[in-house]
């Protein structure tokens, strides 16, 4: 993206958030815009790269895991740029949607999916899950095992648009039986620079609160956990992994959980 023009009514002075994450991860779809407000956070944070890295494999993990449990049905909504190491690439033939509301993520996503057969690219918005979840099953079977991912999203989500009740409602409109994948930066770990995270991305296309524990339990209430519950990232499931987070065990950095909503 860097080197071509940008799609049309996609603003590429103004900082988007999931370019910026791609910059985290070393992809190449990103403006200078991007690279600047990335490296401000950097400079603040500077594990927020390995941590991206660590979330995307936390994301592969679970997906794994579920797919296990027989869950052939994937929604990732924020999904972002499905580059390198995606859902689609960790859940075989299973068939998977990526939701998002921002066209450079849409316009993008379609131009890079748009040769497979069991991948979806559809415009939509957490803060609206009820008109989501019924594009979703106008695609996927309701009767079929199914995950709905909601990972490192809802920390773009403001206290005012209230993400427990956008939660509860998402909840609401999954199928029995289906599960949450979830996760959320928490302040923990660098509580001082907090605020001045917040502020860069205060300028970027989404701002961001960092939030702690108890709000997450909040957000995974009705769900039966699967083991080991809610823990940082690095902490579910971990395999062997070259993925070196600095302030792992230190605190609540970036919380997960998956769990599945009762039949």
């Amino acid at each position: 993206m860097s080197q071509h023009r940008p799609p049309a009514g996609i603003n590429p002075a103004i900082p988007n958030v999931a370019r910026m994450y791609d910059y985290y991860l070393g992809g190449k779809d990103n403006f200078e815009a991007d690279r600047e407000a990335a490296e401000r956070v950097l400079a603040l944070v500077p594990e927020i790269r390995e941590g991206a890295v660590a979330t995307r494999a936390f994301l592969r993990r679970a997906v794994r895991e579920l797919r296990k449990l027989g869950v052939d049905q994937f929604v990732d909504i924020g999904s972002g740029l499905p580059t390198a190491g995606h859902v689609h690439e960790a859940v075989g033939d299973a068939k998977v949607v990526y939701v998002d509301n921002d066209p450079v993520v849409l316009t993008h996503s379609r131009a890079l999916l748009r040769d497979s057969d069991r991948v979806w690219v559809q415009l939509g918005d957490l803060r609206k899950p009820e008109e989501l979840m019924e594009q979703v099953l106008e695609v996927l079977d309701p009767g079929r095992p199914m995950a709905v991912l909601v990972v490192s999203v809802l920390h773009f989500v403001t206290d005012e648009e209230d993400p427990e009740g956008i939660m509860r409602r998402l909840r609401d409109r999954l199928p029995a039986g289906g599960y949450l994948v979830l996760s959320h930066v928490a302040p923990d770990a660098r509580p001082s620079v907090a605020p001045d995270v917040e502020a860069v991305y205060q300028r970027a296309s989404s701002p961001f609160i960092a939030r702690r524990r108890p709000a997450f339990e909040r957000f995974t209430a009705g769900l039966e956990l699967l083991e080991p519950g809610i823990v940082n990232i690095m902490e579910w499931r971990p395999e062997e992994d070259p993925v070196h987070v600095p302030y792992r065990g230190i605190g609540d950095y970036h919380l997960c959980a998956v769990g599945r909503k009762p039949a």
